[in-house]
């Protein structure tokens, strides 16, 4: 923030004297700087709260920047030209002394401060947003995940949090394990921590509906198949279950609940994203611990923090050197990124100074290429405020992983319109993405990538079928830099075995004759000749001039094999409040010999809906639920091998209202 003048500075001498002395106010402010002086009713507030929220109204986004260089907003944005800020009294007086030298507008928000000491009448709570998962929800969502797809998902504890630690309550810490346990070899793998922050409601929410599309799309979609039968993703949903508790009832809840400081009820507590162990305390957080930023009082001193850093440790080698200026080498596995809310950012290290990362050019096309899917500004996390102490600074730091904070959306309480229509599929591409170039991030995320894979579906045994794509070296965010240009040089494919397991690798052409633009349409005839009878996989990718591959793309063929005769039926119905439910063909099921059941749902097209589908089979006088679709879609498809028993199907509002259409294949 800029330094006030130096009749700032003789002004906020009165100022502090305003509500910092006892004494009756004799000092009389001169003509027009009225505003430098705090109110009788700005100083009883801080009287009896030690930390209040403030509205700070400015005019430009250098304003904004210089703001957001000091405090980190709790509310507010740049467009909207004002940010809530969480202060005590000496901040709270400084701001209002450097708002007569930038035209600002400092006033208490007292609704949101009694929000955040959680004296609000009717606070916000998370009931008011059904399209987030309590940390009780969240957990049996993994549970039921884990349960549902015994091959491919895991849900173990990594360590208590504090007050579980003190016996005062709390909570384990889980990690949802998502890998084809039948595949074996080195995977790489994409470790993803989400809601740190306690008032960060949108985080956990992506990374569990993320987690379920990889499921639900396992061998149904051939990228998502060979993604978690060769790599790995890890997911800590909720990384500060403790604080989250307390978020969940509406305050604005940042830190653990580490209560052993003298801060009241209202501002104690460890910021977990300042207390991690590299480069503590380097600047850009808190000694004192009423801050918002308290890093604690040593490095990774809280249960959360030593938990987190084990989990990156394990799914991680350490790859880089000693010294800052040691980089990891380019082929270094894995990806790490922290969620969080909010600020329409993809950052990356260094947070705590403006010297480049050694790897450096690695992390800034990677980090411009998943910024590319959300939309957001792309930068060295510095450039945000400084920071130390952080994850993503630690991942990196410590162990050479290309590793990312994404600040989702512009409110830590995101409407669940703008969650489900914008920033869940948007921030899933970004992550999708992640996985895909986990091999090698410093390497793919700045080579091509492979677009509308054509192939049929299936094709007679002997013969050869048409593969066409697209290679596109564009997709970067341009929003804060370009990265060089870059044309195709060839385009290849392989069977089967994919490139990195020794493939076949064999050329495709491009459709107008030359490789030597940025974009190409790439094509070929493959041959199934030698082919068994049955589904394979074609992997494909392309070189760009620098010599760089990007990440594959895939897609299933299946040979020399004739679909069976299906009996199709469509029932229609319609939800009209979020958690219902619809039974088809009724509550009492239908029989079925056994055989492939499979159900197609439609959801309304309408923004912020979201249905989701299940197969229940009566056992006994219970059903009990046999195969899910709970994608963050409208549409949900289900294939389920079914044994002869009666069965029925539920479509299930999990957000928004409307009719729905559900096609029966038998």
């Amino acid at each position: 923030m800029h330094k006030p003048t130096v009749s700032a500075v003789l002004s906020l001498t009165l100022l502090l004297s305003a509500c910092s002395s006892n004494k009756p106010q004799t000092a009389v402010p001169a003509a027009g700087s009225a505003s430098l002086v705090a109110t009788p009713e700005e100083c009883a507030v801080f009287a009896s709260t030690a930390n209040v929220i403030t509205r700070v109204e400015f005019k430009t986004d250098r304003d904004f920047i210089d703001i957001a260089k000091t405090f980190e907003p709790v509310g507010g944005t740049k467009a909207e030209k004002y940010v809530l800020l969480e202060v005590g009294k000496a901040d709270f007086e400084r701001l209002k002394v450097t708002a007569v030298t930038r035209d600002w507008k400092v006033q208490i928000d007292q609704a949101a401060t009694d929000r955040f000491n959680g004296k609000s009448a009717s606070p916000l709570a998370i009931t008011n947003y059904s399209c987030y998962r309590t940390v009780e929800e969240t957990y049996s969502s993994a549970q039921n995940l884990a349960s549902q797809y015994p091959n491919l998902a895991s849900w173990t504890s990594i360590g208590p949090t504090w007050k579980k630690t003190r016996n005062q309550g709390g909570y384990d810490m889980y990690k949802l394990t998502l890998t084809n346990k039948n595949r074996g070899g080195i995977k790489p793998k994409l470790l993803v921590t989400t809601s740190i922050h306690a008032r960060e409601y949108t985080p956990a929410e992506l990374g569990t509906r993320f987690a379920e599309y990889l499921l639900s799309n396992y061998g149904k979609d051939a990228d998502v198949t060979w993604m978690l039968d060769t790599q790995e993703v890890q997911l800590v949903l909720q990384s500060n279950p403790d604080g989250r508790k307390v978020a969940e009832a509406g305050q604005l809840w940042r830190k653990n609940v580490n209560n052993t400081s003298n801060c009241g009820n209202s501002s104690f507590g460890t910021d977990l994203n300042r207390n991690f162990a590299f480069h503590w305390n380097r600047g850009g957080s808190s000694a004192d611990p009423c801050n918002e930023t308290f890093r604690g009082p040593s490095a990774a001193s809280e249960p959360e923090t030593q938990n987190l850093q084990a989990v990156m440790r394990s799914a991680f080698t350490d790859q880089r050197g000693p010294n800052d200026g040691d980089a990891a080498p380019n082929d270094t596995m894995g990806v790490y990124v922290d969620v969080h809310s909010y600020s329409d950012l993809v950052l990356w290290p260094w947070g705590d100074t403006n010297n480049a990362p050694p790897n450096a050019a690695g992390l800034q096309s990677l980090g411009r290429k998943l910024a590319y899917f959300n939309g957001y500004t792309p930068e060295q996390a510095v450039g945000l405020y400084p920071t130390s102490g952080t994850t993503d600074d630690y991942a990196y730091g410590e162990l050479g992983v290309a590793s990312y904070t994404i600040e989702l959306g512009s409110t830590f309480f995101e409407p669940c319109s703008n969650f489900t229509s914008t920033i869940l599929p948007q921030n899933q591409a970004a992550l999708l993405y992640a996985l895909r170039v986990a091999r090698a991030p410093y390497l793919l995320g700045g080579g091509a990538d492979i677009l509308n894979v054509n192939a049929p579906a299936s094709v007679a045994a002997g013969s050869s079928f048409a593969l066409s794509a697209t290679a596109n070296n564009t997709r970067f965010n341009t929003s804060n830099g370009r990265e060089p240009n870059r044309t195709i040089a060839s385009a290849e494919y392989t069977i089967d075995t994919p490139f990195w397991e020794g493939g076949s690798a064999k050329p495709l052409s491009a459709a107008d004759g030359a490789f030597n633009a940025a974009t190409e349409n790439i094509s070929g005839s493959i041959s199934t000749a030698g082919l068994s009878q049955g589904r394979h996989t074609v992997y494909i990718r392309a070189k760009n001039s620098a010599g760089g591959y990007g990440p594959v793309s895939a897609v299933f063929v299946s040979v020399g094999t004739t679909p069976p005769p299906s009996n199709t039926k469509t029932y229609t119905g319609s939800l009209n409040a979020v958690r219902a439910s619809s039974y088809q063909p009724s509550t009492a099921g239908f029989s079925y010999a056994g055989g492939t059941l499979k159900g197609a749902l439609a959801g309304p097209t309408g923004s912020g809906s979201d249905f989701d589908l299940y197969l229940e089979k009566l056992s006994g006088s219970a059903w009990s639920i046999v195969a899910r679709g709970e994608s963050p879609t409208n549409t949900e498809n289900i294939s389920y091998n079914a044994a002869s028993g009666t069965y029925r199907w539920r479509v299930y509002s999990y957000a928004g209202s409307g009719s729905f259409s559900l096609t029966e294949t038998k």
